[in-house]
């Protein structure tokens, strides 16, 4: 009997939450089959088995959460021999922080007993079919079928090779909804409100460390808000002039960045952080421009390192990277937190504005709202224009509104003049 350990998941991560097994008990694993999600204050990470064998016990329910080192799985040494050799072969996929280890002895094979009469079963009926893996590679599709309690194992996948898509995810859905309705749960009502609690959802151990941060920056900084609006016709311009039938050319966020990052060499208080022990103003040699991503676990804030040092075709290039490994939970944590200022476009939500949180220890936050077309005055005469309004919220304690101002008017008049601004950049 093989009991397989909470791993050390690496960059000082002390637990995890599981959030979904992926075997049950009486289920035959092979060595690095997949048995368990669980969720970091980082990511998701899909744990697979060191050992060989059949699962015996899962220690704790999904949404419990395990101390590093504390039992998973238990898996006993029961399912056959090629199991074992494989086990002893090692495995190729290791996890950070942990391997597979080699088993001492070689056992001794047993065959199972009837239930009933205790007598020996058989050959034939001891080889128990391996459960099959579920292929799935979308994030979005793994939590839409942990959401809805949809076993991905009893689905067939309708995409290449078998792949399930979210289409097959919703289907199953649909057709349990019609099968088997929920029933209605009676509540009593809350004390203060008299209203009936919907649902209680336990905090993962990332909306935990999120919201340790917010709490913090309010609760440490004395922030303050400024904002413009600005006619980005010029820069919409800019960026359809970029674009060819062979190359689309840097995207609209990375124009965005290069004239961000501009900005905060001419004014560095902005780019730096308070340390308050010291009593000291600190500002950074360099950027590592931090941008926030919506993702299906909430808002991360990756960061371009070195951004100052990148070509704007270089930050498009890591902004697209960066973006696919927040939506795959594959960042890591000096991606994460390296960040010295970040840019936020709130306006793919389809808002003008907002007084953002800065993401502490940073000092300051840019946010772009939505581009529209709107009536705007230009040489006296009203036209239809492409405008946006640029907020930035900063922390007083490192300037006063004239330089916060000075780097966001520098902002605004590189988005309305981008062809000038690049000249000297």
């Amino acid at each position: 009997m093989n009991t397989f350990l909470l791993p050390d998941l690496g960059e000082g991560l002390t637990e995890a939450e599981v959030v979904r097994w992926l075997v049950k008990v009486g289920d035959v694993v092979a060595v690095d089959t997949p048995v368990a999600e669980v969720e970091t204050a980082k990511s998701i990470v899909e744990l697979p088995s060191p050992y060989a064998g059949v699962i015996e016990e899962l220690h704790g329910e999904p949404g419990t959460t395990i101390p590093v080192g504390k039992p998973l799985i238990t898996v006993t040494d029961q399912a056959g021999e090629a199991y074992r050799e494989e086990e002893r072969a090692g495995s190729g996929n290791v996890l950070v922080g942990y391997g597979t280890t080699e088993i001492s002895g070689a056992g001794r094979r047993r065959k199972p007993r009837s239930a009933v009469s205790g007598t020996l079963l058989p050959d034939s009926a001891e080889k128990v079919p391996q459960k099959r893996v579920p292929l799935v590679i979308s994030p979005l599709v793994r939590r839409l079928a942990r959401d809805a309690e949809v076993d991905l194992r009893a689905l067939d996948g309708s995409g290449p090779d078998g792949l399930i898509v979210r289409r097959d995810v919703e289907l199953a859905i649909a057709r349990r909804t019609r099968i088997e309705p929920e029933p209605v749960v009676t509540q009593q009502p809350a004390p203060r409100t008299g209203l009936p609690e919907l649902r209680r959802t336990p905090m993962s151990g990332f909306r935990k460390a999120v919201v340790a941060t917010l709490t913090r920056s309010r609760a440490e900084i004395p922030e303050a808000t400024t904002w413009v609006d600005v006619d980005a016709t010029a820069l919409m311009d800019l960026r359809a002039s970029l674009r060819s039938a062979t190359d689309p050319g840097p995207g609209l966020l990375a124009l965005m960045a290069r004239f961000v990052v501009a900005g905060l060499l001419k004014y560095p208080e902005l780019n730096g952080y308070v340390d308050t022990a010291r009593e000291e103003l600190v500002q950074y040699d360099g950027v590592n421009l931090g941008l926030a991503a919506q993702t299906d676990r909430g808002l991360v804030v990756p960061a371009v390192a070195n951004a100052h040092a990148l070509t704007t075709r270089g930050l498009d290039a890591e902004i697209r990277r960066l973006t696919e490994s927040a939506r795959d939970g594959r960042l890591t944590q000096q991606e994460l937190t390296s960040g010295t200022f970040t840019l936020n476009n709130y306006g793919s939500f389809g808002v003008d504005g907002s007084a953002a949180i800065i993401n502490h220890p940073q000092v300051a936050i840019l946010g772009v709202g939505r581009i529209i077309d709107r009536p705007w005055v230009v040489d006296g005469e009203l036209a239809i224009r492409k405008l946006t309004q640029l907020s930035l919220v900063f922390d007083h304690r490192v300037c006063d509104g004239g330089t916060a101002a000075a780097f966001l008017r520098f902002v605004a008049d590189a988005f309305e003049n981008p062809a000038s601004v690049f000249a000297d950049l």
